[in-house]
């Protein structure tokens, strides 16, 4: 993930967005992520002409602001991988459920929590490019106002090294083999049981 992301938002101002919406279970077939971004709301892109993922003006946009609740339901961790593969990095909103927000941190989606008001003032703000920092962890409007948010420095690192996990693990492989050296004497090991 870049630190800085520039970006026209996505204006999605629905509470209780849940995963089926997101991405409906017909497209549950795959364990790939690819191709998943085109099928992204499809019932509601279906039902709504003028739904914003439907628009034009959207389809560049990386920055998807929704209202509470974002993400409820099933614990479907395609809904995060379709939005990925749709193009979008980071999602505001006033909450956000659960499993949602750690699918979305594992998928390189940063979820970003912000008041409702504050987060009301940015869909006003649909037409004009807002900043989110992610090293800053700031959200920096065109009038110049900012708004801190908060994420945990492990899932920050992550994000910003674009690194999964398992990743992040082998990145410490070093220290782990240094750890198991200085630590691994001091284990009395009952070969029988083994």
């Amino acid at each position: 993930m870049r630190e800085i992301i520039k970006s026209k938002i996505i204006p999605l101002p629905r509470e209780d967005i849940d995963t089926d919406l997101i991405i409906p279970a017909d497209f549950l077939t795959t364990t790939s992520k690819k191709g998943l971004g085109e099928h992204v709301f499809a019932r509601l892109r279906m039902m709504e002409s003028n739904f914003p993922f439907n628009l034009a003006k959207y389809r560049e946009a990386k920055i998807l602001v929704a209202g509470k609740n974002f993400g409820c339901g099933s614990s479907r961790e395609h809904a995060a991988w379709a939005l990925r593969d749709w193009g979008i990095e980071v999602v505001i909103a006033p909450s956000f459920a659960d499993i949602f927000f750690n699918n979305a941190m594992k998928n390189g989606i940063l979820p970003i929590i912000l008041d409702e008001k504050i987060v009301s003032e940015i869909f006003a703000k649909e037409d004009c490019e807002i900043e989110v920092n992610v090293a800053a962890q700031k959200v920096i409007l065109p009038n110049g106002e900012v708004f801190n948010f908060e994420i945990d420095s492990y899932r920050k690192e992550c994000l910003l090294k674009d690194m999964d996990d398992l990743a992040y693990l082998v990145s410490q492989m070093s220290e782990i083999k240094s750890f198991d050296k200085r630590h691994s004497k001091n284990i009395f090991f009952d070969t029988k049981v083994l």
